[in-house]
């Protein structure tokens, strides 16, 4: 069984940056596509970066040139480096992972497995 694990957040000034890690065990040899997602209050949880296991990215488009997603094999570790923050940006942040080498679109539904959220509070 696979165990998403999430840390980093916190609260930051507007312009501030974060770095969230997602620590991930229980791996089986597969490969896994990896994501970070994020559910504000009274809004539907959406897809922020993606990750294959072959390092292609893919990002929300209001997120793109501020983020990063990023891995460390070695340290069995995802990462969001989150820049230029935004008081929009406020959020519960999710790790997610899937195995296989692709998701059809980065959104919940194609996801098995899932931290348990670290909240980031942007303030203006």
């Amino acid at each position: 069984q696979v165990q998403l694990v999430e840390s980093g957040g916190g609260s930051v000034q507007a312009g501030g940056s974060l770095r969230l890690s997602c620590v991930v065990s229980g791996y089986t040899g597969r490969s896994y596509y990896m994501g970070w997602f994020r559910q504000a209050p009274g809004k539907e949880r959406e897809g922020v970066a993606g990750m294959d296991s072959d390092g292609s990215r893919t990002y929300a488009n209001s997120v793109k040139g501020r983020f990063a997603i990023s891995k460390d094999n070695a340290k069995n570790t995802l990462y969001l480096q989150m820049n230029s923050l935004r008081a929009e940006d406020t959020a519960m942040y999710y790790c997610a992972a899937q195995p296989g080498d692709v998701v059809p679109l980065l959104r919940e539904e194609y996801f098995s497995y899932w931290g348990q959220g670290t909240q980031v509070t942007v303030s203006s």
